[in-house]
């Protein structure tokens, strides 16, 4: 069973492009249009991943991440930032890696490896 990774985004077309992208390459995916959908997922489908956008309806990619940073369980998994915005680097402390809008493919899909360990 490969790894799962969470895929917060308010953009049904990177959600989309995403879940394809990760699944095409072993990895379980879990999707949420916000940062309320995406909490609710962390307590109940314990990834070992995230992508998150930033600015987002309901919950921003920020404050979800304030969030998550407090509990213990979800604290320690690592977050790749995908996002348009800018001063994205400022964000989120420690992010495991910063993607802009549109995604290199390839390149994210190596970071989600590397990010989980697996190889190749």
């Amino acid at each position: 069973m490969g790894k799962k990774v969470l895929i917060i985004d308010d953009e049904e077309d990177i959600r989309s492009f995403l879940v394809e992208l990760f699944k095409d390459n072993g990895f379980e995916t879990m999707t949420a249009s916000d940062g309320v959908e995406g909490l609710e997922l962390l307590k109940t489908e314990k990834p070992d991943l995230i992508t998150l956008d930033l600015q987002m309806p309901n919950d921003t990619g920020t404050a979800f991440y304030r969030k998550m940073h407090r509990d213990e369980q979800s604290n320690k998994i690592p977050i790749i930032v995908i996002s348009g915005v800018a001063g994205k680097h400022l964000a989120i402390k420690k992010p495991f890696a910063i993607f802009d809008k549109p995604i290199d493919a390839a390149a994210l899909l190596e970071t989600a490896k590397s990010a989980v360990g697996q190889d190749g």
